[in-house]
């Protein structure tokens, strides 16, 4: 049996929270692309016994496109490596992810155009395994994708810096279940680490590895500046290898002439370092400037953050020239 996905009225309602800003609801007629067509969102139907509802059997990416008022044009951030990275998910996963990188991006570009966004964006491309039937395995179990976009705005709200907790709970590690891939159901650890952050009156949690070093926010990577030195958590940390942090370390090295070291951190360098920030596409450049309570430097968010976020936010969309291969314009 199949039951249509539809929008509830309470479903369209906006959250709010401390952390979390406004984000809107992608709309019932707004155009998605589901196994190898364009369709209406609410004419896609998802079985009740579907294998990833019930097992996270699935694996996604979350790409964002920028609007420029100015330039009338919305600008689709790093779609190719994103895509390079939901492979490496899937083969973890043992799927195929259907068609080439290059196939993905136009795809996405149509989808973008189709939908006539004039606002930032978010984009959800999703390989799940759609099998309608009971059983925990990975192999031979049919797969469905698709990719859908939505309006969407600040991850959590950032002008005067966030407030973060370490999370009493730990990350799940590579031998368990691997972060460097963003699987489904991997993501329920995140939820309770989110949780317990923003029921605890803090914007977002800092989760650490099993050993006790310093991994990741909850759905973010980590740098700290400390000496005069970025130092984000290594890969091997079991942390997501993020585009953004990728993109940032090529930042903090040619704009701001800093070196970047990959290290472990012990949880006390983040009471003691200069400036602190999380990253992700979600969260952009979250400046953090308290942990447990405890100020980071002076305590309001530091200068090489924000000349950091001042050149990110002007790469995204399109008005940094020497930028200008991150992004893809989309009109």
């Amino acid at each position: 049996m199949q039951a249509a996905l539809k929008l509830t009225p309470e479903m369209s309602v906006e959250t709010k929270s401390k952390a979390t800003a406004k984000k809107a609801v992608t709309h019932p007629n707004s155009w998605v692309f589901f196994d190898g067509e364009f369709g209406r969102y609410h004419d896609i139907k998802l079985g009740l016994m579907t294998h990833a509802l019930h097992y996270g059997t699935g694996c996604f990416e979350g790409i964002r496109a920028y609007w420029n008022e100015k330039q009338e044009q919305l600008y689709l951030l790093q779609a190719p490596a994103h895509y390079e990275r939901l492979r490496r998910s899937a083969n973890v996963m043992r799927m195929t992810v259907p068609y080439s990188t290059e196939e993905l991006v136009n795809l996405t570009v149509e989808l973008l155009r189709r939908n006539q966004f004039k606002s930032d964006v978010y984009v959800r491309p999703l390989l799940y395994a759609s099998s309608e039937e009971i059983g925990v395995r990975l192999h031979d179990l049919q797969h469905s994708f698709f990719i859908y976009a939505t309006p969407f705005g600040k991850y959590v709200e950032v002008e005067a810096g966030i407030r973060c907790v370490v999370s009493s709970w730990r990350r799940v590690p590579d031998q368990s279940l691997p972060a460097r891939a963003k699987i489904t159901g991997s993501y329920a650890q995140s939820a309770l680490a989110k949780s317990e952050a923003i029921e605890s009156g803090f914007d977002e949690a800092i989760v650490l590895t099993v050993d006790g070093h310093v991994s990741e926010g909850s759905a973010e990577n980590v740098f700290m500046l400390k000496d005069g030195v970025f130092v984000t958590p290594p890969v091997t940390d079991d942390i997501l290898e993020g585009v953004t942090r990728t993109l940032l370390m090529s930042l903090i090295k040619d704009e701001l002439g800093k070196p970047v070291v990959e290290r472990s951190i012990d949880r006390t360098e983040l009471y003691t370092c200069d400036e602190l920030l999380l990253c992700g596409t979600g969260a952009q450049i979250s400046p953090v400037v308290e942990v447990d309570r405890r100020p980071v430097g002076g305590g309001s968010v530091g200068e090489f953050t924000q000349e950091l976020q001042s050149i990110y936010f002007g790469a995204v969309r399109g008005e940094v020239a020497k930028y200008k291969d991150w992004t893809i314009p989309v009109y």
